[in-house]
C-alpha cells in the first residue's frame, strides 16, 4: 500500500464505527460485515469480493493497536485535505515532500512556515511502510529494515467427515527460505554491502505531484537493502532459495469446499528478523454417498414403505460417525416430508452440532406379488370412492 493510499482511506467508515470505538466494537463490525460481504457467500460478486478486501485492510490496521495509533496520528497530520499550516504560514497552499519530514522540517509556500517534527513521524510510517526513521538513509547512519516473509499459498483435499469433525494433515509446500549456501545474505562470503541506491533501506522515494514523496521497492537491491558483491551462485545473490518441507496443519472442522483459510506466521521465513508471511490454504471437500450438508446442519434422505408413511411408525435413520437414531414417523406423513435430528449435524466452532435433517422418501415397489397385491387390491376398492385429484382440478377451474 503507497503512503497516499493509506492517508486518503477512512477505515472507521469502511467499518461503520466511530473513531474512538473500541477494540470490542471493531472486532464486532468487523465480523459482522465479513459474514456478510464474504465471497463464499456472495459467489460471482466481484463487487461484494473487492467490498470484503477493503474490509479486512481496514480490520487489519484498526484492529492491531500499535498500527491503528500510527494510522490516526498520519491521518491527523495528512487526512482530511493534506497537511493544514499553522499560524505564520500565510494561509497559501503547503506543499510538502515527505522525505523532508524524516529530516526534521519542511517549508510552506506562503509564508516559510517550518515544521520541526523531529524523529516521530519517521517511526510513523516506518512501521506502516518498512521505510526506515531518522536514522535510515540520511543522518546519522543506515540501517537495513527487517523484510517480511513472503505468503504461501497450498491445496488440500479432505474427506467429508475430516471437513465435519476437523483434521490435522500432513502438508507439503514450497517457498523461499533464506538460502542455506550464504545463510541468507546473497553474497559467497557472506559479507554483502549496503545498497547505495536506497542507502540500506530498500526503498526509493518518487514524486507524485503535488509535492508528495511516494516510496518504491529499490530497482537495484530488489527491496533488500543489500547488494552482493560476489554473488552466491546457489541464490544468485538474491539471499532467498526455494525450498520444500512439510507440515501438520490443523483445519478447523466445519470447514467448506473451496474455502480458504488463512493461517497467520505460517508461510515463508522474514529476512533481518522480520516476521514471517502468512499460508494460505484452498480447501477441497469430497462427497459422501449418504450424506449431504446445509451449513452447520448435516442431510439425508431415508426410504420409508407406504404403510409407514401412511399409519406412522418408528424409522432408524444413520448418522456420520455414530449410532443410528430413531425417529417418529407421525401418521399420513407425505413424501418429501424434513424432520430434525438435534444435535447431530456438523460440529460448531464452539463445540456444539448442528441438527440431521432426515427427508422422507416413499418407496414404491416395482413388483408387487400375493398377499401384498390382494392387501393393495382391496385398498383400492375400499377407496374407490375418493378422488386426490379432485380438488386440483377445482382450483384449476378457479384459476
Amino acid at each position: 500500500m503507497s503512503t497516499k493510499d493509506f492517508i486518503e482511506k477512512d477505515y472507521y467508515k469502511v467499518l461503520g464505527v466511530p473513531k474512538d470505538a473500541t477494540e470490542a466494537e471493531i472486532k464486532k463490525a468487523y465480523r459482522k460485515l465479513a459474514r456478510e460481504f464474504h465471497p463464499d457467500a456472495n459467489k460471482g460478486n466481484a463487487k461484494a469480493e473487492e467490498r470484503f478486501k477493503e474490509i479486512s485492510e481496514a480490520n487489519d490496521v484498526l484492529g492491531d493497536p500499535k498500527k491503528r495509533k500510527e494510522y490516526d496520528e498520519a491521518r491527523a497530520l495528512f487526512g482530511n485535505g493534506g497537511f493544514r499550516p499553522g499560524p505564520g504560514a500565510g494561509g497559501g497552499t503547503f506543499n510538502f515532500d515527505l522525505s523532508d519530514l524524516f529530516g526534521g522540517g519542511a517549508q510552506g509556500g506562503g509564508g516559510g512556515a517550518q515544521g520541526g517534527f523531529g524523529g516521530g513521524l519517521g517511526d510513523v510510517f516506518g512501521g506502516l511502510f518498512n521505510r526506515g526513521g531518522a536514522g535510515a538513509g540520511a543522518g546519522t547512519g543506515t540501517r537495513t529494515q527487517p523484510r517480511r516473509g513472503q505468503d504461501v499459498e497450498s491445496e488440500v483435499t479432505l474427506s467429508f467427515t475430516e471437513a465435519v469433525d476437523g483434521a490435522t494433515v500432513p502438508l507439503r509446500m514450497s517457498s523461499q527460505q533464506p538460502c542455506k549456501a550464504c545463510s541468507g545474505t546473497g553474497d559467497k562470503n557472506g559479507t554483502p554491502r549496503v545498497c547505495p541506491t536506497c542507502v540500506g533501506t530498500g526503498q526509493v522515494a518518487r514524486g507524485s505531484g503535488g509535492g508528495f514523496s511516494l516510496t518504491d521497492p529499490c530497482p537495484d537491491c530488489k527491496g533488500r537493502g543489500l547488494i552482493a558483491e560476489d554473488p552466491c551462485e546457489v541464490c544468485k545473490g538474491s539471499g532467498r532459495a526455494k525450498s520444500s518441507r512439510t507440515m501438520q496443519v490443523r483445519i478447523p472442522a466445519g470447514v467448506s469446499d473451496g474455502q480458504r483459510i488463512r493461517l497467520r506466521g505460517k508461510g515463508a521465513p522474514g529476512e533481518r528478523g522480520g516476521p514471517a508471511g502468512d499460508l494460505y490454504v484452498v480447501v477441497h471437500v469430497g462427497t459422501h454417498p449418504v450424506f449431504g450438508r446445509k451449513g452447520d446442519n448435516l442431510t439425508v434422505t431415508v426410504p420409508v414403505t407406504f404403510a409407514e408413511a401412511a399409519l406412522g411408525g418408528e424409522v432408524r435413520v444413520p448418522t456420520l460417525g455414530g449410532p443410528p437414531v430413531t425417529l417418529k414417523l407421525p401418521p399420513g406423513t407425505p413424501n418429501g416430508r424434513t424432520m430434525r435430528a438435534r444435535g447431530k449435524g456438523a460440529l460448531r466452532k464452539d463445540g456444539t452440532r448442528g441438527d440431521l435433517l432426515v427427508t422422507v422418501e416413499v418407496s414404491v415397489p416395482k413388483d408387487v406379488s400375493g398377499k401384498a397385491r390382494d392387501a393393495l387390491e382391496a385398498y383400492r376398492e375400499a377407496t374407490a370412492g375418493e378422488d386426490p385429484r379432485a380438488e386440483l382440478f377445482e382450483s384449476a377451474k378457479g384459476a
